[in-house]
């Protein structure tokens, strides 16, 4: 990500190891969730950040996805959460208990122990794996003031179209 234009303040970007996360968790919370999976929905981050409902056509264009909550991050070898926004509900949980365990465990993760907050400066790059960290922009009043960054997204393997 590519600091372009940056607001004098707030629009930080806070970001969260989540291998740290899943070590810090206690055992009997990892035993309980480790074998569960969860579906993640552009569309569902989307309106919940207050964008609009997304049409037929749109939601074909973006399918859910389901994951692992957690994994191993193979360059670390260390297990990690996979949770952020997009994360909708746990595959075969009813809706309420699914959210409700979501919501804890990203309240968990975004702990001020966990977070490490970029304050940006005109020109900063920052690099992130995406396998093993949650990150979220900060607010600021974008009536005023504008914020420009721009991601360029980098992928270990060759994406094959079936």
């Amino acid at each position: 990500l590519a600091a372009h234009l940056v607001p004098p303040s707030g629009a930080d970007t806070e970001f969260t190891d989540m291998r740290a996360v899943w070590e810090a968790l206690p055992d009997t919370r990892k035993r309980e969730i480790e074998h569960l999976k969860v579906e993640h929905s552009y569309w569902y981050s989307r309106v919940l950040g207050g964008g609009p409902q997304p049409t037929e056509e749109e939601r074909a264009t973006r399918p859910p996805a389901c994951h692992p909550i957690v994994h191993l991050h193979a360059p670390s070898n260390r297990k990690a959460l996979y949770l952020a926004s997009h994360a909708q509900n746990i595959v075969g949980w009813p809706e309420n208990e699914g959210r409700a365990l979501i919501d804890e465990l990203i309240a968990f993760a975004t702990q001020e122990r966990f977070i490490y907050a970029h304050k940006w400066r005109l020109g900063d790059i920052l690099i992130w794996d995406n396998l093993a960290t949650m990150h979220r922009a900060t607010p600021f009043d974008d009536r005023a003031f504008r914020r420009d960054m721009r991601r360029t997204t980098c992928r270990e393997r060759e994406i094959i179209d079936a």
